[in-house]
């Protein structure tokens, strides 16, 4: 009896004494999303609800972020190891301050700015936004390029109505016609759905890839402090990121159950329909051409020309190459 209890005594001592020294071994990364928690941001999350993370030895802490530029910032600073955000902030900022944060892999390989308006509203084209109507969140970065894209397109951004509103206002003013189109993320089309339906009206989306918005968005950073300090545990968070980046393609269905498991007031069929909508933004000709995470040189050049042209940035101030670091990406 005695000699059981023993034996007992020391296997549960093991056991925890492994269980222990596994914990500890896990290496620590504080992952920082651009935004609050949603359904576009769900790889993250079924990389932490699936295991995938766990597979690695990695112990993950997500945190969010205020935007693309607070990422930079609190990853130049320390705050955080990793994270995403929209890769022009990084290059504005490596261009201004030589911020010391590189992009390891591309998320959407598409631009996600769109005009968002109803069909029969009399905008069928880009060009017909003149004389028009348009309500944009008052700090979308998409107001920085939306100029921009007008010019390029012959129209005169002074020929367009811009109003600056609060962003939980451009689906309401939209739906009662208050405005003839808005700005925003292609991601975030499920939002307008509701007010929409109710409205009898029916969205249309006109995408500004489509009239030359050619560039990278979303991406992964890393510090670069980080960077040299763990390749290899980098190497680890991005190789199970991108795995549960491509399950959730092929199953947008896992995005609401993993992101409400970490933020339980987050509505998992609205967040399964977020990521569902920013599939061909990550799931296209150029991803599927240059494979998931890569960075085309020649695309990355016309990221940083509009960045430049946006934030009247002399082109020579930068080389994107600078600005990330290709060794990373899953073999």
């Amino acid at each position: 009896m005695i000699r059981t209890m023993v034996t007992r005594y020391l296997v549960a001592t093991a056991v925890i004494f492994a269980t222990s020294a596994s914990a500890l071994a896990a290496d620590k990364v504080t992952f920082l999303i651009d935004w609050l928690p949603a359904g576009d941001k769900a790889a993250v999350y079924v990389a932490q609800y699936k295991g995938l993370f766990a597979a690695e030895g990695l112990d993950v802490t997500i945190q969010s972020g205020r935007g693309s530029s607070d990422v930079v910032t609190k990853l130049a600073t320390g705050a955080a190891d990793m994270g995403t955000g929209g890769l022009a902030a990084l290059l504005q900022a490596k261009a201004t301050d030589n911020a010391p944060v590189k992009a390891i892999a591309s998320l959407y390989t598409i631009q996600p700015d769109a005009i968002f308006t109803t069909e029969g509203s009399g905008i069928t084209t880009l060009k017909e936004v003149a004389g028009k109507k348009i309500a944009t969140a008052t700090f979308s970065s998409s107001n920085v390029v939306w100029p921009l894209v007008l010019e390029a397109n012959g129209i005169d951004p002074s020929k367009v109505e811009l109003l600056k509103v609060d962003p939980g206002a451009l689906a309401p003013m939209l739906a009662a016609g208050k405005v003839d189109g808005t700005i925003g993320w292609t991601t975030v089309a499920p939002a307008f759905e509701g007010p929409l339906a109710e409205a009898k009206k029916t969205l249309k989306i006109i995408s500004w890839v489509d009239y030359g918005f050619d560039g990278y968005g979303l991406s992964v950073f890393a510090s670069d402090k980080f960077l040299a300090a763990h390749p290899a545990v980098a190497a680890k968070v991005l190789k199970a990121l991108l795995a549960a980046n491509q399950m959730t393609i092929a199953d947008p269905t896992l995005a609401g159950p993993a992101v409400k498991a970490a933020v339980p007031e987050i509505d998992a069929g609205v967040a399964d329909k977020q990521f569902a909508a920013s599939i061909p933004l990550m799931a296209n000709a150029i991803s599927k051409a240059d494979g998931p995470g890569a960075f085309n040189k020649a695309l990355l050049a016309k990221t940083w020309e509009w960045t430049a042209k946006a934030q009247n940035i002399p082109l020579a101030k930068l080389d994107p190459e600078t600005a990330v670091d290709r060794s990373l990406l899953p073999k």
